[in-house]
């Protein structure tokens, strides 16, 4: 049986633990994992709540109406999902082949628990490699002066395809407001430098310019302020004088993958709350 999940957010406020809690209990549910967040300067409360379903007396739509008033009486935004429902997925990228290899992979080995509905890309490089998966390969490149042409031709295709998650694996294009207005929350990006150091072209060369003894990468969600989404994921590696810019790429590709693929199951684990530019990950 398929468990549901629940996410709060709301105001800081006694009662909430209780409130759902009571709720699960009073119709056989099981809660099997609970966590919960106060930011003290917001002054918000954030929960995550796992409850089996399988001696629930309520469907899953009569468990989201029954929650309602409870939502209403702390003012909580509310979200209900179901871990059996598989997110349609879209895989864009552009040439660089290791962050879409490493998503495939690792959701055809049964990993990531998505369905991947499309590898969309505005190169021809990776159909072959898509092929092999047993992905549709849509090469959709920009010609000059056509790049808001190109972006509505994916957008068309996301539809048609009803994709819930958008996947930049390391996609060299910079997607428009109308278009992150569309996915608000939806849209993960992979970003090859620790932000918000280093933005911008080359951050290789400006890390080495700089002599640091560390390098990282970022996963974070798209929006229309350039590599300014809130960060879901993170991580560094440590790197010495030795090294050079192709080294420090090298480096930074092993971190790419791993990166992004806890991000992406992250989200589809549901365990992301954003917080205005921030995000509470759950474990």
């Amino acid at each position: 049986m398929a468990n549901a999940v629940v996410l709060v957010s709301c105001p800081d406020q006694p009662g909430i633990v209780a409130a759902v809690a009571d709720l699960v209990h009073l119709h056989g549910g099981n809660i099997v994992d609970l966590q919960q967040h106060t930011d003290r300067v917001d002054h918000t409360f954030f929960q995550r709540v796992e409850v089996e379903l399988d001696t629930f007396d309520l469907a899953r739509d009569e468990f989201v109406v029954a929650l309602g008033p409870i939502a209403r009486r702390y003012a909580m935004n509310l979200q209900v999902r179901f871990t059996d429902e598989i997110p349609r997925v879209a895989v864009l990228a552009s040439r660089e082949p290791h962050c879409l290899h490493d998503l495939l992979n690792r959701w055809r080995t049964g990993e990531l628990k998505v369905d991947v509905r499309a590898v969309i890309a505005n190169h021809p490089d990776h159909a072959e490699m898509a092929s092999w998966y047993g992905v549709p390969y849509h090469h959709l490149p920009v010609q000059a002066g056509e790049r808001e042409a190109q972006e509505a031709a994916v957008r068309d295709l996301l539809r048609a395809e009803g994709v819930e998650l958008i996947v930049l694996a390391r996609y060299m294009q910079i997607l428009s407001a109308e278009f992150c207005a569309e996915y608000v929350g939806q849209i993960i990006n992979i970003h090859h430098s620790f932000l918000p150091a280093f933005m911008g072209a080359k951050p290789y060369h400006q890390a080495h310019d700089r002599g640091v003894k560390i390098i990282g990468v970022t996963a974070h969600y798209a929006t229309a302020d350039l590599d300014d989404g809130p960060i879901i994921e993170q991580d560094v590696v440590r790197v010495s004088h030795r090294d050079d810019v192709e080294a420090l790429r090298a480096k930074g590709r092993d971190l790419e993958v791993a990166v992004l693929a806890r991000a992406v199951r992250a989200q589809v684990e549901h365990r992301v709350l954003v917080c205005g530019r921030r995000t509470v990950v759950f474990d």
